[in-house]
């Protein structure tokens, strides 16, 4: 129905999705591959609780997502990976830069360990971007672009947020 009304993405995996509607890596998994079926390009969400992430299981965490969610079938001209650290969608608060960019590299190793190219995905960051963290997000090597949440519904403060971008984004 997606593509049928003129969509061409879609989001798998939303960290509300998995922990208030019980969906698992093999369901985003599986959506994945159904959409790529229908036409449509993916976006699968991962990230770690709080918990996870106090327990030092971050990576561990995100690895595993990845490995469960993302379809051996999949490529970077039609999957987009977005790091949402759970802990952090909604509250305000928002990853270290140090935090953000260890994990985003943790991501592009998987992917390069498993395509032999890392480089050619694409990686968001998705927890909290605001107009006062987006230019050193983004500005982090391994962070291709953002997942914006609540603040796109400001259209200034999303306006603010696409200003940040560094001039070479795509």
């Amino acid at each position: 129905m997606l593509a049928d009304a003129g969509a061409g993405w879609t989001l798998v995996g939303h960290s509300e999705r998995r922990a208030d509607h019980g969906e698992d890596d093999v369901t985003v998994r599986t959506k994945a591959v159904a959409a790529r079926r229908a036409g449509l390009r993916v976006v699968i969400c991962v990230g770690e609780t709080e918990t996870q992430r106090d327990a030092g299981d971050a990576v561990g965490t995100v690895v595993g997502q990845l490995a469960g969610s993302v379809p051996w079938e999949a490529v970077p001209a039609d999957t987009v990976i977005a790091y949402e650290p759970v802990w952090a969608i909604g509250t305000g608060r928002t990853a270290t830069p140090e935090a953000a960019a260890e994990m985003h590299a943790a991501i592009r190793g998987w992917l390069q360990g498993r395509s032999g190219d890392g480089a050619d995905w694409r990686i968001l960051y998705g927890g909290s971007v605001k107009p006062d963290n987006a230019a050193t997000l983004l500005a982090l090597d391994d962070i291709d672009g953002a997942l914006v949440g609540g603040a796109s519904l400001k259209a200034e403060d999303f306006i603010a947020i696409v200003d940040a971008c560094p001039p070479d984004a795509g």
